[in-house]
């Protein structure tokens, strides 16, 4: 299954303007997403985060892995018009910045799930670097 922006939106409709993914590139509803972000110059977060460095923030790119989980999550029938919060990073690693001109990879398998509150593991990559990954918690919400 792949998704594009506007179909992103609409499962994601509380993260806009905040939309941290371009396009959903494979998923398995309620198992796992791929995502990609494409990382330009004009992005909002690069203005005065790091002044003088267009380094994308390494909590934006948790963000973006978030909201890669997110919507394999939301596209389970069971879950759709519902809201997914981000509830939480384990074991988080930084290992490359993200700069204007990369493609970030996103990954998140979600691994458990106990009621309304999930997990899963994260991974994002510039061509096959790791950027960043961790453990997210998510809390599904109506």
């Amino acid at each position: 299954m792949e998704l594009d922006i506007r179909q992103i939106q609409e499962i994601l409709p509380h993260r806009y303007p905040f939309l941290l993914i371009d396009r959903v590139t494979e998923m398995e509803a309620g198992k796992w997403a791929r995502a990609i972000k494409c990382v330009t110059a004009n992005e909002p977060f690069f203005q005065g985060h790091f002044p003088g460095r267009p380094i994308m923030p390494g909590v934006l790119i948790m963000e973006a892995l978030a909201q890669t989980g997110a919507a394999a999550i939301l596209s389970e029938e069971e879950n759709r018009g519902k809201l997914v919060v981000f509830g939480g990073i384990k074991n988080c690693r930084f290992k490359r910045q993200v700069v204007p001109g990369d493609v970030l990879t996103l990954f998140c398998e979600l691994t458990e799930r106990r009621g309304s509150i999930g997990y899963g593991k994260a991974v994002a990559k510039v061509d096959e670097e790791i950027a960043a990954q961790g453990e997210l918690s998510f809390v599904i919400t109506e």
